[in-house]
């Protein structure tokens, strides 16, 4: 979750503008059906509350089944705020719908006969005349695409209201799915740039929260689970039908009857998560990009060949989808130069690794009997890399004080050439780099990770060779600790050595209860 406060030209606190005494409202607390997000939930009241004079303008933003509507609703319900969801409809009908509804929140004997957007927006400004209020706009790159002008209409209607004599205390809240656009709506050379008191960020659940969500107690079941549909809360009741894995011996019995069943809603979710992205213009290849991605490609290059592209093609299939969120280029810790690419959204990679090639089995033959040929397929081109993605996650936001040699700041995939190989590539799964100035942070961990089986002696020497290959290119490694994370366990001369603080071992337990 990213949570940004930036004072906003003209708003109380900004520069020339003297500071209003800020003594939050009635708190808000968090109502029992929205499920952990305390600290969104914190950020939204704290703007919903704000007493200053002014009305102040917030943003928030995520892809879709993250909760953000969840979020709003419950915030406008708490507040007796007033929330608006934007339909893909001509103008003309999205404000008679909010003229509606707006007469139904005010208890307007009938609806506003608005001329405009600049009509419509004074009305949302001016529920704040005598508190502040929250006001949601959900969906909000709906209305930019039927009315192209409406971010300088709000830049308008915020001058309007700071320079007149209102001074209101609407605190309007733009939401909005599609991730390129609400990026480019506050970007440099928006009229909206640099009004934003509020920007929100909601994203999946962490890999233990979203373990607690499903009720999955095993962490071998819950890697399992994450590794199909991630962190995403909506998947949890209404698109499995509100089935949950009963235990490890259930996992593959679950799959069949909710992933690989075309009657339950998580079937054809993967397809939605592409088609619903107005940035992927050209889906077709999008999906092969994602194929190509899923199949072990982490390179442009590699990607190009596979699919037999120009490398221009790739990239501008790859640029639209880094900016939906569904695919992240992970630079990597020892050539900066060098990106690695992974599938941000598990079920997509789920989908492409594993499903895209057989739907059409799934439609004559039994999913049981399917998903028995592809769980090899799953455990070694999904589990595993997901489980290298759950461990990264650990170490950032888990690993305790002194579990490394300094404070994690960056954590990810790293190659170093081996000269005395023919300049084959040395590749380390998880490289661990404390806090960057003008040069890199100090190497504080190379690892290594493995789901399907025991880690051993040999695995700490391909770390201990990357650290002397790294060595010798004047990486500092003389406090660099090797890690090695295993999900099935390790051998007894691998946890001796560790006894001897050679190596740190880290298994699914310590990544779901440890620090």
């Amino acid at each position: 979750m990213d949570v940004h406060h930036p004072e906003a030209p003209g708003t109380p606190g900004a520069p020339g503008v003297p500071d209003a005494p800020r003594t939050p409202g009635p708190a808000l607390p968090k109502p029992p059906e929205v499920f952990d997000r305390d600290a969104e939930w914190a950020a939204l009241a704290d703007f919903a509350r704000d007493p200053r004079p002014g009305s102040t303008l917030g943003v928030v933003s995520g892809r879709s089944r993250q909760g953000k509507t969840f979020l709003l609703e419950a915030l406008t319900r708490a507040a007796d705020g007033f929330y608006f969801a934007a339909q893909e409809a001509a103008e003309s009908e999205s404000l008679q719908r909010l003229a509606d509804e707006l007469a139904r929140h005010t208890g307007a004997a009938r609806p506003a006969r608005w001329t405009g957007w600049d009509d419509a927006l004074d009305a949302l400004l001016a529920l704040g005349a005598d508190r502040p209020v929250p006001v949601v706009l959900d969906e909000f790159p709906h209305l930019v695409r039927q009315s192209p002008a409406l971010p300088s209409t709000v830049l308008r209607a915020w001058t309007r209201d700071h320079d007149g004599q209102r001074r209101g205390r609407a605190r309007l809240l733009l939401s909005g799915s599609a991730l390129s656009v609400m990026n480019r709506l506050f970007s440099a050379t928006s009229p909206l740039h640099g009004l934003a008191a509020l920007r929100l960020s909601v994203g999946p659940l962490g890999f233990r929260r979203a373990a607690r969500l499903w009720g999955a107690d095993d962490p071998h079941l819950a890697v399992l689970l994450h590794s199909v549909v991630g962190g995403t809360p909506a998947y949890r009741y209404a698109y499995v039908r509100d089935d949950a894995p009963a235990g490890p011996g259930d996992f593959d019995a679950w799959v069949v009857r909710t992933v690989l069943e075309p009657r339950v809603p998580l079937f054809h979710e993967a397809a939605h998560l592409v088609e619903e992205e107005p940035a992927l213009t050209d889906r077709a290849v999008c999906h092969s990009v994602l194929a190509a991605v899923a199949a072990g490609c982490t390179g442009r290059g590699d990607v190009a060949v596979r699919l037999g592209l120009r490398l221009e093609d790739v990239s501008h299939a790859l640029v639209p989808l880094q900016d939906c969120g569904l695919i992240e280029a992970a630079p990597d810790a020892f050539q900066p130069h060098r990106v690695h690419l992974c599938i941000a959204e598990p079920l997509l990679a789920f989908e492409h690794a594993v499903l895209r090639p057989h739907r059409s089995r799934l439609e004559q033959e039994p999913a049981a009997r399917v998903w028995a040929e592809l769980r090899g397929t799953f455990r070694t081109r999904v589990v595993g890399p997901h489980f290298t993605r759950i461990c990264r996650e650990w170490v950032l936001d888990h690993a305790g004080p002194g579990t490394f040699p300094g404070e994690p700041a960056a954590a990810g995939p790293g190659t170093a050439a081996d000269s005395g190989r023919d300049g084959a590539a040395l590749a380390v799964d998880l490289a661990v780099r404390g806090p960057a100035g003008r040069r890199p942070g100090a190497l504080l961990s190379v690892g290594t990770t493995a789901w399907d089986r025991p880690l051993d002696l040999p695995d700490l020497a391909h770390l201990r060779r990357a650290l002397d290959l790294l060595a010798v290119r004047g990486e500092d490694t003389s406090r660099t600790l090797p890690a090695l994370y295993g999900a099935a366990g390790f051998t007894p001369a691998l946890e001796a050595a560790a006894a001897r603080g050679e190596a740190l071992l880290v298994d699914p337990d310590r990544l779901y209860h440890g620090s």
